[in-house]
């Protein structure tokens, strides 16, 4: 059964920060398009300060288009993106980034050919970070000591789940109010998959904002205050991250239950 189905029926909790606090992150009515194809139609959603937020979708669904368009990498071509009441639709990457929006984006796309701490000094190049790159530094290592111990390793020798490590550490670099997950877990074995959500959940409880988008579904819904399920490009269901894993729906769609 298709999740879309019976949408109307979606749990109504969509608030659980302070009534009347504005979220951090607000989208309305996004559009998405590449040429002709439609990737995004009429998505929002919100997250506010403090949160995880979890989106939850088959492949193709508009989950990672949703991302770049939050960063900036996608221009919507319709719709409204607020960040701490700033206007950001259509911004370039780099002033979404100085404004505290994170990203570890799917893939990892860390340098290959710099060192580690290479590549975290390249997280720090922010306006916004260059006061605290010193600080930001010894937080990232004593997160991910193995970063630590290979600091002036080439970066494309780690494996994928230190690579992981240093393209969240990279992302810290940068002093963001909120990161955004895309797929996080891609292609690590799984105990690397559940240290990474380790590490996202210890991140959370630390007062980090999260907007996750992660293959795991059981997991990501787990870990989420509230969730998001994309259906071709269409925001269908709604709900707490609990109620939404008990969505027979979600259970059967995307758990195979």
């Amino acid at each position: 059964m298709s999740a879309r189905k019976e949408s109307t029926a979606a749990p109504a909790v969509d608030k659980p920060y302070p009534p009347g606090s504005p979220p951090l992150l607000a989208v309305r009515d996004l559009c998405v398009y590449y040429g002709d194809a439609e990737a995004l139609d009429q998505v929002s959603l919100e997250v506010g300060e403090g949160e995880i937020v979890a989106i939850v979708g088959a492949n193709g669904a508009g989950k990672s288009s949703l991302i770049s368009a939050i960063a900036g990498v996608v221009p919507p071509r319709s719709g409204s993106i607020r960040f701490d009441g700033a206007e950001i639709a259509g911004w370039p990457s780099y002033r979404t980034c100085n404004l505290g929006i994170g990203q570890v984006a799917e893939g990892r796309q860390i340098f290959p050919s710099l060192s580690v701490h290479e590549n975290l000094e390249v997280g720090a190049m922010l306006p916004r970070a260059r006061g605290q790159a010193g600080q930001a530094l010894e937080r990232v290592f004593a997160m991910f000591p193995r970063l630590a111990e290979r600091s002036t390793q080439l970066a494309g020798t780690l494996s994928g789940g230190e690579q992981q490590m240093l393209a969240i550490g990279r992302c810290l670099m940068g002093a963001p109010r909120m990161i955004m997950f895309d797929e996080p877990s891609l292609g690590l074995a799984p105990a690397l998959v559940a240290e990474v959500l380790r590490t996202i959940r210890d991140l959370h409880e630390g007062g980090m904002t999260v907007l996750l988008v992660e293959q795991n579904v059981a997991a990501s819904l787990k870990l989420a205050n509230r969730a998001y399920v994309l259906e071709n490009g269409r925001v269908v269901l709604k709900g707490s991250g609990a109620d939404l894993l008990a969505d027979p729906r979600v259970r059967e769609a995307y758990l195979g239950l």
